[in-house]
């Protein structure tokens, strides 16, 4: 079983940045491959950036250029940096850790770009 919270959500300006952090409890996190996604009342959860076990990454292309996920194994951790926020990157951003067949999901942190 693997327990996740995130934190690091809240209220920014457009173009302004936040920096999501996920820990994870157990001493297997190194083995999993962690993800960010997001989700909006009424739409369907997205994929926003994910990083392997061999630290490769992937993003949605509506991030690129302006998120950077990362981890840090030794304190069981993964990060989502978010610069250049816009108002659509409005939503609750969840952790997500999967190593075939578990998955697990964080409670999620709202995070909300507005002027």
């Amino acid at each position: 079983q693997v327990q996740l919270v995130e934190s690091g959500g809240g209220l920014v300006q457009p173009g302004g940045s936040l920096r999501l952090s996920c820990a994870a409890s157990g001493n297997i996190f190194r083995l999993y491959t962690m993800g960010w996604y997001r989700q909006n009342p009424g739409k369907q959860r997205e994929l926003v950036a994910r990083i392997t076990t061999s630290g490769s990454t992937n993003y949605a292309d509506s991030v690129k250029g302006r998120f950077t996920i990362s981890r840090d194994n030794a304190k069981n951790t993964v990060y989502l940096r978010m610069n250049s926020l816009r108002p659509e990157d409005t939503a609750v951003y969840s952790c997500h850790a999967a190593r075939l067949p578990d998955d697990y999901w964080g409670p999620g942190t709202q995070v909300t770009v507005s002027s």
